[in-house]
């Protein structure tokens, strides 16, 4: 067990406590290029993961001692890891159960991002899952959906148009950690993206329950060997599936935009699926038919 550093801080009024709490909001994020990472779990993927985007580490005496595992993890790479009392810890987020990281926003160009997959998963003998979600606004179900889409096996993730920002606070707490296992791209409009991802040699599915295709039959037809008929997509080929808004889903002019529009097939009596649902249904049936 590692040593638990000395208590450093124990105003909660601090200069430090204000910036780093400053963090929870978009205008300090954009300005000084972090973000927040709430909780042991998140923190301890950052830790892990983007060792070389965190630049402070923050723990009550008694979150050290719980979870030595990020104590020690933080320490052999050599990050600023603060102790502080549970009053500090409080001010800077209610949401971080003691633990707190404070980490460098990474931009993903998404040529550079989709070039180094492609190439990568090319030389793999593997094809590539990306996941899109065009102008989602949930900060909850974009977390979900970077979450659902690592345990997946996607390779990237977009959030396009006028997306959530993905350093939301929310968001990073609902990708539980999986923000740190996947590039993802923010930024471009849908029109970019699936002109990117088709040109990296994907079929772009949109997913909306007015689909002409069933997911359960094109699962039933994956494969380089299947018997698919003319234009029917395969699932086991590289693929980007776009999500819609969680009100108002995918509007005829960006279905338009894909190569086929695949429906989640609805087997009882409820109206329909909610974002994150479909998308986690949707990403799980290519992860299966790729392998």
């Amino acid at each position: 067990m590692h040593r638990i550093p000395d208590l450093t801080l124990a105003n909660p009024r601090a200069d430090r406590v204000k910036q780093v709490r400053a963090l929870s909001g978009r205008p300090a994020r954009s300005r000084h290029g972090q973000f927040l990472v709430e909780g042991p779990q998140g923190v301890r993927e950052a830790v892990r993961h983007a060792s070389q985007d965190v630049r402070d580490v923050y723990l009550t005496e008694a979150a050290a001692a719980r979870y030595d595992e990020i104590l020690a993890a933080a320490l052999d790479a050599g990050m600023r890891v603060h102790v502080g009392t549970p009053e500090v810890l409080d001010a800077m987020s209610s949401d971080a159960q003691g633990v707190l990281a404070v980490v460098r926003a990474r931009s993903w160009p998404l040529p550079d991002a989709l070039g180094t997959l492609a190439t990568s998963r090319r030389e793999a003998g593997r094809p590539l899952l990306v996941a899109v979600l065009a102008t989602v606004r949930d900060p909850g179900n974009a977390g979900t959906v970077i979450r659902a889409a690592d345990a997946a096996g996607a390779d990237l993730v977009v959030l396009a148009g006028e997306s959530v920002d993905v350093h939301n606070p929310k968001v990073v707490r609902s990708t539980a950690g999986s923000l740190f296992h996947l590039p993802v791209v923010t930024g471009p409009t849908l029109a970019e993206t699936v002109a990117a991802v088709r040109e990296a040699g994907c079929t772009v599915l949109a997913a909306d329950g007015a689909g002409d295709l069933d997911l359960d039959e094109l699962g039933d037809v994956a494969g380089p060997a299947a018997d698919r008929a003319a234009g029917v997509p395969d699932l086991a080929a590289s693929t980007a599936w776009v999500f819609g808004n969680e009100a108002w889903g995918l509007p005829a002019a960006d279905r338009a935009l894909a190569d086929a529009v695949v429906r989640v097939p609805i087997r009882g009596r409820a109206e329909s699926l909610n974002l994150a649902t479909a998308a986690t249904v949707c990403l799980y049936a290519s992860g299966r038919a790729q392998r």
